[in-house]
C-alpha cells in the first residue's frame, strides 16, 4: 500500500503544479482579452484532462488489483435458456347446462297427480304429473260415440254408392260428417294430452315445486325441475382483443375451487357476435362429468392457452429496471476482462407475462448469466462476486 502512495505522490504534486500554472495562464489570457489565445489554451487543457482521466483510471485499476480487501457486491445469477412458454388467459365462469329447466303445465286446472319424487331418474317422454282435464274425458266419450255412428253411416253409404244405389250427394254428406267428427275427436285428444306433464329429456328430478292438489296455470306455475348433468358447459366472456387467439378447439384448464379438482377441456363454441356494449364475445367450454360431481352454477376458474412461444427466455419481473428513456434492462455477468466478473447492462424487449415471470423477446442470448439477487444494487461495469 505504501508503494502505491509513493507512486502517486509525484503525480499529485505535478497535477497541483500544472493546475496552478494553468490557472495563472488562464487568468492572464482572460485579462489580455485575447480570444485566439484563449481558444488554443482551452484545447490544450481538454487534451490534458483526457490524459489525466486515463491515468487516474489506470491507477484506480491497479489499486483495486493490488488491494485484496476491497469488498465487492455479492450477487446470485441464473442461466438464460430458451424454453417453451405457454401463456394462459385466466377467467372465471359458472357451470351451466342446457338441460336444466322448470316444467310448467300446458293447461289450467288442479294438479291431480304427481308420479315422481325428487332424485328419481326419468326417461324422455315419461309422464311426471297430471292436471285435471275439467271433464274433457267425458266430452271425448260422447264425441267418440258420434264419430262411430258417423263412421258406420259413411261405410254403409259407401257400399250403396259402390253399387250405384243412392245419390252422390248423400255419399258425400256421410263422408264429410264422418271426417268432421273424427277431427273433433282428434282435437280433444290433443287437448287431453296436454293435461299430462311429460319429461322433455332424460334426467333427474331435482325438485317437485308444486304439491298435488294445487291449482296451476298454463305456462305460469312451476311444477317440477328436471336436470341432466351429462351435457355440462361453462360460458365465459372474452375481450375482443383475443378474438384470433381464443378459438374453437383451444385447450382449457378448468379448476373447481370447491371440489379442489382440475380437468382438461376444450372450447366447443366461440361466438361470432361481439357485444357492442362491452366489446366482448362468448365461448362455451364443454365439461365432462363422469362422476356427476359437477353441478350447475358451480364456480370455475379457466386458463385458456392463447399464446405459445417454443423458444422463449423467461425471467423474474422483479429484476427488471427502466431507464429515463423508458427502456427496460437487466444486468448480466461480463467476464471478458482478465476474468474479473462485472455487471453489464443489457437492454431488453419484453412480451407477455405469466405469474411472476415475463417473456424476453430480445436482448438476451442463450447461456447469459443474468443477475438475480442484487440486481437492483449494482451499476453498469461494477465488479461483483457471484455466490
Amino acid at each position: 500500500m505504501k508503494k502505491i502512495y509513493i507512486l502517486l505522490l509525484p503525480f499529485i504534486l505535478l497535477m497541483a503544479s500544472c493546475g496552478n500554472d494553468a490557472k495563472k495562464n488562464v487568468d492572464t489570457l482572460i485579462a489580455d482579452q485575447n480570444v485566439k489565445a484563449m481558444k488554443e489554451k482551452r484545447e490544450i487543457l481538454k487534451k490534458e484532462k483526457t490524459t489525466l482521466e486515463e491515468d487516474i483510471k489506470k491507477l484506480s485499476e491497479a489499486i483495486e488489483k493490488i488491494n485484496p480487501t476491497k469488498k465487492k457486491t455479492l450477487v446470485t445469477v441464473f442461466t438464460a435458456k430458451d424454453t417453451i412458454f405457454n401463456h394462459y388467459l385466466e377467467l372465471q365462469g359458472n357451470v351451466d347446462t342446457k338441460k336444466n329447466i322448470v316444467i310448467t303445465p300446458e293447461m289450467n286446472g288442479i294438479l291431480q297427480q304427481v308420479y315422481v319424487k325428487e332424485g328419481q331418474r326419468v326417461s324422455q317422454g315419461q309422464i311426471l304429473a297430471k292436471v285435471d282435464d275439467g271433464g274433457m274425458s267425458q266430452q271425448l266419450s260422447q264425441l267418440q260415440i258420434q264419430a262411430d255412428l258417423a263412421k258406420t253411416t259413411y261405410e254403409r253409404q259407401k257400399r250403396l254408392w259402390d253399387q250405384k244405389i243412392g245419390s252422390e250427394i248423400q255419399f258425400l254428406q256421410a263422408k264429410s260428417a264422418y271426417e268432421a267428427q273424427q277431427k273433433a275427436v282428434d282435437q280433444i285428444k290433443v287437448q287431453i294430452g296436454k293435461t299430462s306433464i311429460r319429461a322433455p329429456f332424460s334426467g333427474i328430478i331435482d325438485d317437485v315445486i308444486t304439491e298435488q292438489g294445487s291449482v296451476v296455470s298454463a305456462g305460469m306455475s312451476p311444477v317440477i325441475r328436471i336436470v341432466n348433468l351429462n351435457d355440462m358447459y361453462i360460458e365465459a366472456v372474452i375481450p375482443e382483443k383475443y378474438l384470433t387467439s381464443v378459438t374453437k378447439g383451444k385447450n382449457v384448464e378448468v379448476y373447481f375451487p370447491i371440489l379442489g379438482e382440475t380437468i382438461n377441456a376444450k372450447i366447443r363454441q366461440a361466438a361470432d357476435f361481439i357485444d357492442p356494449n362491452n366489446r366482448t364475445f362468448k365461448v362455451e367450454v364443454a365439461v365432462p362429468n363422469k362422476d356427476g360431481n359437477i353441478k350447475p352454477n358451480l364456480t370455475a376458474k379457466l386458463r385458456i392457452n392463447d399464446y405459445t412461444n417454443p423458444k422463449a427466455f423467461l425471467i423474474p419481473q422483479s429484476i427488471i429496471s427502466e431507464n429515463a428513456d423508458g427502456e427496460q434492462y437487466v444486468y448480466v455477468i461480463d467476464s471478458s476482462k482478465e476474468g474479473i466478473k462485472r455487471a453489464k447492462k443489457a437492454i431488453i424487449s419484453t412480451g407477455k407475462t405469466q405469474g411472476d415471470y415475463i417473456e424476453v423477446i430480445d436482448g438476451l442470448n442463450d447461456g447469459d448469466q443474468v443477475i438475480k439477487a442484487g440486481a437492483r444494487s449494482v451499476n453498469d461495469g461494477q465488479e461483483v462476486t457471484v455466490k
